[in-house]
């Protein structure tokens, strides 16, 4: 049915009748509104993906890290320089640490040794963390033979206690650098193992894995691109730990004479350096293990926000 042409009864819904050919066609587009803003700045950024102690743990452990990089350039001293007379000497405007038994500046040692504490630990638990989750990939992904043998293998390795293991071996075959990165990575690789296993062969039974394996994908492919991404927030914190265990254990060794050998020191062995003068040269003991408390303490912070961050993705993935 047509409009009457004069008609003057305006009715709603029939704009269109009133307007020509060209009006619609050229009446001008209305912009959509925006609907990304402004990138958030790094603070906001950071504030978002950790908590108030997460970023505590991520500013001591960036420190200690960029400190292990820079230490010897911005020490004061040589790290071996007798640069006093006075031995156990307190703070003053040229040892902001005070000496050592032997008169040194501890600012400088402490300096010199996070390279070896920072440096030592976390090759070796990087090495750990790569030869057990290697390992346990296969086993999770390989035959029921090779998943036994592995497992009774590194079952056999996880029953002697990490510190009884690099006694021993440091004692046959003597203390270095390599041997102690060596003997710090064999001691936790099976720790590493056994949860990098658990976490593979749980994530082996879920659906796109086996929707993966029914199309016919290589073991390699399935354990590369299906199961592995899958566990990087789980092996990060476990990595996080395995650091901080190493970091003790290899302080334990040189408290004992049996780590880093000198001339050159670590922060435990500046501890066991100076363990005779607490009562007149605190400094140069508490020092020290102040460096390994934050160390420690800023790591743990990290791995826990790690974690609950983790928890929260995977509980809305589900």
């Amino acid at each position: 049915m047509n409009r009457p042409a004069n008609s003057s009864i305006h009715h709603p819904g029939t704009e269109l009748y009133d307007m020509g050919l060209d009006d619609v066609v050229n009446e001008p587009a209305v912009p959509e509104p925006a609907l990304v803003g402004p990138k958030p700045g790094v603070l906001k950024r950071l504030h978002r993906r950790f908590s108030v102690l997460g970023l505590i743990g991520l500013v001591l452990v960036v420190f200690w890290l960029i400190i292990a990089v820079i230490g010897p350039w911005i020490a004061p001293y040589k790290s071996g320089a007798l640069s006093s007379v006075d031995v156990f000497a307190g703070s003053s405007h040229a040892f902001l640490l005070g000496t050592d038994y032997l008169g040194r500046d501890m600012l400088s040692r402490i300096l010199y040794g996070t390279r070896y504490t920072v440096g030592l630990a976390l090759a070796a638990a990087l090495t750990a963390s790569l030869i057990g989750t290697f390992f346990g990939l296969i086993a999770a992904v390989s035959g029921r033979w090779v998943d036994e043998i592995l497992s009774r293998l590194f079952d056999a390795l996880i029953s002697i206690p990490s510190k009884v293991l690099a006694l021993v071996v440091i004692a046959a075959f003597g203390s270095s650098i390599p041997m102690l990165m060596g003997v710090a990575a064999l001691a936790y690789i099976p720790g590493a193992f056994r949860i990098s296993r658990s976490l593979a062969v749980n994530l082996m039974t879920l659906e796109y894995v086996q929707v993966a394996r029914a199309r016919g994908e290589r073991l390699f492919y399935i354990a590369r691109v299906e199961v592995l991404p899958n566990m990087i927030h789980p092996m990060l914190a476990d990595f996080g730990l395995r650091f901080v265990f190493i970091v003790l254990l290899l302080s334990g060794l040189s408290f004992l004479g049996l780590g880093v050998q000198p001339p050159n020191a670590d922060w435990g062995s500046l501890v066991r350096e100076n363990i005779g003068g607490l009562a007149e040269g605190a400094p140069a003991v508490m020092m020290p293990a102040i460096a390994i408390a934050t160390l420690t303490i800023g790591v743990n912070l990290l791995i826990d926000n790690l974690r609950r961050r983790g928890g929260r993705g995977q509980g809305a993935a589900q």
